[in-house]
């Protein structure tokens, strides 16, 4: 039976259900909270955070690839992402029980790792039905629709926490601020966003039969993934573009936890300025995403990536280079525009280069390749910081990343159709 637009949309919308969850947990809103009110300081709180969701990531890299080559062989997509968003689901509900005291640190450390573990996973298998669903060349344009419903997403449900609970005097329900509950509502709030959006998907989208058992698909997956890895010559291509996204990715990724940092440090922005410039940067990001959709089928993956990291590199190097605020937010804004398709446009790469049969398995590797070496990026920055006692020389390492990302894309093929 043929996809039609409105299953097409309505997996988009998935993008804009669990965007709620990194943009108010774990940027803005309770990580923000926990540092401040949970944790005996700022410092503490900071490490605290970074080790829960270091060992969540850890977990991911480690389960990531495996679980992929298991819904390979089983078939079905949709029972898994279920799963793994209930997980994500139940840790951010948990979250309204971390009340302001010391003795609530390991509640919303367990319940963040919890919630992040289910969010990743749930997009291993999320990324590994676009394929499928998209018109045979407009991969691009569907991708980067979801990555734009995304970053939507992630606004509006910034906006309404905010406006509703946060900058208020009068919170709704009469949530009592001498408690934080409307900061901790937050996790309740990102729990019934991210179940309601993500329905459509559910409800909607076709997915494969189940065609295995658990048991089988087990025994099968594992004998594939480990085969997958020892012939890896036979996916040279894939392989290199994983090694490659690896790269670039720890960039963007440095840049996203710590741009915040570096704009509040060396700019002296306000917490309300930062809430105000991330929500900028969510929007152009957004509008960059669905608009390099186009062109990613237009001209395929690899000159979009190309073309953003270029720009990327470029706009990051001359926010290290002015001093005045009103100039960093213009170049932070137009930071947001490139970052959108560098995302969009590496899932459809990944999607034109996977074989068929071991899409999900392959998109498990993509989702290790995301988290394998995600702690050099911040580790350099805050070596070189500490080294140079700058905050510019700390994150003028970043665009390492990018600039080596950006040699190794050009050498890969540029590959605009699925593999069979």
């Amino acid at each position: 039976m043929p996809v039609s637009n409105f299953q097409r949309i309505a997996w988009a919308l998935f993008d804009f259900a669990n965007s709620s969850f990194p943009t108010v947990i774990t940027t803005f809103v309770f990580a923000a909270y926990f540092s401040k009110g949970i944790a005996p300081d700022e410092v503490t709180g900071t490490a605290l955070w970074g080790y829960a969701t270091g060992a969540a990531g850890f977990l991911i890299a480690l389960c990531a690839p495996i679980f992929g080559a298991i819904a390979d062989h089983s078939g079905a997509r949709k029972p898994w992402i279920f799963i793994f968003s209930a997980l994500c689901v139940c840790g951010s509900s948990g979250l309204w029980f971390a009340t302001p005291e010391a003795s609530s640190i390991p509640l919303a450390l367990v319940c963040v790792g919890i919630a992040t573990f289910g969010f990743e996973m749930a997009m291993v298998f999320y990324n590994a039905m676009l394929p499928g669903l998209s018109v045979p060349g407009k991969e691009g344009l569907l991708s980067g629709l979801a990555w734009g419903l995304g970053y939507l997403g992630g606004l509006c449900a910034l906006a309404l926490v905010l406006f509703l609970f946060v900058q208020t005097d009068t919170p709704l329900f009469n949530l009592n601020k001498d408690l934080a509950e409307h900061l901790r509502i937050s996790g309740p709030f990102v729990a019934l966003w991210y179940g309601l959006f993500a329905l459509p998907l559910f409800l909607w989208v076709k997915d494969h039969k189940q065609r295995n058992t658990l048991s089988n698909a087990l025994l099968q997956g594992l004998s594939t993934l480990k085969g997958t890895l020892l012939s890896w010559r036979e996916h040279k291509t894939v392989f290199q573009y994983l090694i490659t996204r690896m790269i670039y990715t720890d960039g963007l990724n440095t840049l996203f936890a710590f741009g915040g940092i570096y704009a509040a440090g060396t700019f002296h922005m306000s917490f309300s300025e930062l809430i105000i410039f991330g929500i900028g940067i969510n929007v152009t990001a957004g509008i960059g995403a669905a608009l390099f959709g186009w062109l990613d089928d237009k001209y395929g993956s690899k000159r979009v990536i190309i073309s953003a990291l270029f720009c990327l590199t470029l706009l990051g190097a001359a926010t290290l280079w002015v001093e005045d605020k009103s100039h960093f937010l213009i170049l932070g804004l137009c930071l947001g525009l490139f970052m959108g398709p560098a995302q969009a446009a590496s899932r459809t790469y990944m999607a034109h280069i996977a074989p068929k049969k071991l899409r999900t398995e392959l998109f498990g590797l993509y989702a290790l390749s995301g988290k394998a070496t995600a702690f050099i990026g911040p580790f350099l920055v805050a070596t070189t910081t500490d080294i140079f006692t700058s905050q510019r020389a700390g994150m003028a390492t970043i665009l390492l990343f990018l600039l080596i990302g950006l040699v190794l894309m050009r050498n890969l093929p540029d590959i605009r159709t699925q593999q069979n």
